[in-house]
C-alpha cells in the first residue's frame, strides 16, 4: 500500500521537534504491520525553520538508513501555502500561513535532499499558477486543500498543472453556497485526482459514494493518520489538538466537544475495510485505491502491480473478519519479508 499522507503513527509525530532520525526510521518500520510499503511523511504548516528542521531530519534519516530510504516515497509538504479562513484553513496554525513563495520552497526542497514529491496549497493566492507551473516543472505533484479558491481560481491551477485534490471535503468551510463552490469545481475537473479519508468519520457514506463515481480510477485513498494512530483507546493529548479522545470506534474527537474530529486514527487497511463493507467499492477497487492508482499518480514502478519487473511490495492477508476488519499476515518490501504477525516484526 502507498500513503501519500500520513503526519506520525504509533505515538511518533512527522511534526514533533527536535524530529531525530531514529524516530523517522522507527515510523517507517512501525507502519510495515499496517502493510504500507511506501509512505509520503507529511510536513504541515509551521514556520519556516520548523519546516526545514522536519524536513532535514527526514532527509537524513533517508541517507542514514537503506530501508528508510526505500520505505519513504517522497515528502508530502501540505502548506503553509494555504487558506487563511477558519474552517478551510483546518487545525494549520493561522499565524505559520503565508502565499506561495518559490524561493523559500526551493530552501525547503534543498533541507529535504530533492525528496519533497507532493505539495498542498490553495490556489486562491495571487500568481498561485505560476508557483504551480514551476513546482510541475520540476517534478513535484501539486496539490488542492485547504482551499477558499473560486471555480476560476482552480481552474487555472489545474491548467498550470495541478492534478490532486487533497482530503476532498474535508479542511472546508462548514457552510458552503450550493454552487458553486470548490468542491463541486474540483469534482468536474476531470484532470484532478480526489483523495478521500473513509475512516468512517471524516466523510459520509453519501459524499465516498459520489466521489468514487465521479472520478472512477481517479478516486484515491489516503489515511491522513496522525501520531495517536495505532494506540489503544484513551485520552492523549497533542501539541496542536490539546486534549484529545480516540474512542473504541476508533473516533478521534476533542476531548471538549465530541463533535469536532481531532485528526484521522485509522490506517488504509481501515479505509478499505470500509469501504468493502458499507457496499461502497468491492474489495479489488477499495485496494487499488490504496496502492497502484496512487502509485501511478506518483509514477512509481509499484504501480505495476504484481507483475514480473516490479518491485515485490505486497501484503499477506487472512480472509476478512465478521466486523470488516482485515487481518495483516505479512509485509513484504522489495521481496523481503518485513514484518510478520507470528513474530510481531522481523
Amino acid at each position: 500500500m502507498v500513503d501519500l499522507q500520513i503526519n506520525g503513527y504509533a505515538g511518533s509525530d512527522f511534526n514533533t521537534l527536535p524530529l531525530e532520525a531514529e524516530t523517522v526510521s522507527g515510523i517507517v518500520r512501525m507502519l510495515w504491520r499496517e502493510g504500507v510499503t511506501a509512505s509520503y511523511p507529511t510536513v504541515i504548516t509551521s514556520s519556516p525553520e520548523a519546516i526545514a528542521s522536519a524536513l532535514g531530519s527526514i532527509a537524513s534519516a533517508c541517507e542514514a538508513d537503506p530501508a528508510t530510504e526505500q520505505g519513504i516515497a517522497g515528502i508530502h509538504l501540505e502548506g503553509p501555502f494555504i487558506s487563511l479562513d477558519d474552517g478551510a484553513r483546518g487545525a494549520h496554525p493561522r499565524d505559520a500561513v503565508r502565499p506561495p513563495d518559490w524561493d523559500l520552497f526551493c530552501r525547503w526542497q534543498e533541507a529535504a535532499g530533492g525528496r519533497i514529491k507532493l505539495v498542498t496549497l490553495s490556489p486562491e493566492w495571487p500568481d498561485s499558477a505560476t508557483f504551480i507551473k514551476r513546482c510541475v516543472d520540476s517534478g513535484v505533484i501539486v496539490s488542492i486543500g485547504h482551499t477558499a479558491a473560486d471555480a476560476s481560481q482552480i481552474g487555472e491551477a489545474v491548467a498550470a498543472g495541478a492534478r490532486m485534490s487533497t482530503h476532498l471535503g474535508n479542511g472546508a468551510h462548514l457552510m458552503l453556497p450550493r454552487h458553486p463552490n470548490y468542491l463541486w469545481e474540483q469534482l468536474a475537473q476531470d484532470e484532478l485526482w480526489s483523495c478521500v479519508i473513509a475512516d468512517g468519520f471524516h466523510l459520509p457514506d453519501q459524499v465516498l459514494k459520489v466521489v468514487l463515481k465521479v472520478k472512477g480510477e481517479q478516486a484515491l485513498l489516503v489515511s491522513d493518520a496522525v501520531a495517536i494512530s495505532g494506540l489503544e483507546p484513551g485520552v492523549y493529548k497533542t501539541h496542536i489538538g490539546g486534549d484529545v479522545v480516540l474512542t473504541s470506534e476508533g473516533k478521534l474527537h476533542l476531548a471538549a466537544d465530541p463533535r469536532l474530529l481531532a485528526g484521522s486514527a485509522q490506517m488504509l487497511l481501515w479505509g478499505i475495510a470500509h469501504l468493502n463493507r458499507r457496499g461502497l467499492a468491492d474489495f479489488p477497487t477499495a485496494w487499488e485505491m490504496a496502492s497502484t492508482r496512487p502509485a501511478r499518480l506518483m509514477g512509481l514502478p509499484v504501480a505495476e502491480g504484481l507483475s514480473i519487473g516490479a518491485p515485490a511490495d505486497f501484503v499477506l492477508l487472512d480472509s476478512m473478519q465478521a466486523d470488516g476488519r482485515i487481518p495483516l499476515r505479512q509485509t513484504y518490501k522489495a521481496g523481503k519479508i518485513v514484518y510478520d504477525r507470528s513474530q510481531q516484526s522481523l
